[in-house]
């Protein structure tokens, strides 16, 4: 069974970066979609990013356009999310999903998700 698990989360200043990573076990990742939602506390989760199958489509939130990379290494089994010019409305519990598909920034019918990796962005 696929499973997923985040790291790379943290506290940093505003301005700051953070690389997060989504490694998956059980399975692997080169026949899914996978995408990172964020939540924050009374907030509804959004879509943040999703990568295609081959890395060759890449799909981001508004909120996060040319500051967010989001890329994967098949061979490694990991996708990663590079969040630079980190803003304090970025904080929240960031998970990845892998999906049939990308609707957007979403990824589609997801059928496996990691726990999450908590990123808090406070001056």
């Amino acid at each position: 069974q696929l499973q997923l698990v985040e790291s790379g989360g943290g506290s940093v200043q505003p301005g700051g970066s953070l690389r997060l990573s989504c490694a998956a076990s059980g399975g692997t990742l080169d026949t899914r979609a996978i995408g990172w939602f964020r939540q924050a506390p009374g907030k509804e989760r959004e879509g943040v990013s999703c990568i295609s199958r081959s890395g060759g489509s890449t799909s981001y939130a508004d909120s996060v356009k040319g500051r967010f990379t989001i890329s994967r290494d098949n061979a490694e089994n990991t996708v990663y999310l590079q969040m630079n010019s980190l803003k304090p409305e970025d904080t929240a519990t960031y998970s990845c999903a892998a999906a049939a598909y990308c609707r957007g920034s979403v990824p589609a019918f997801p059928v496996a998700w990691g726990q999450g990796t908590q990123v808090t962005v406070s001056s």
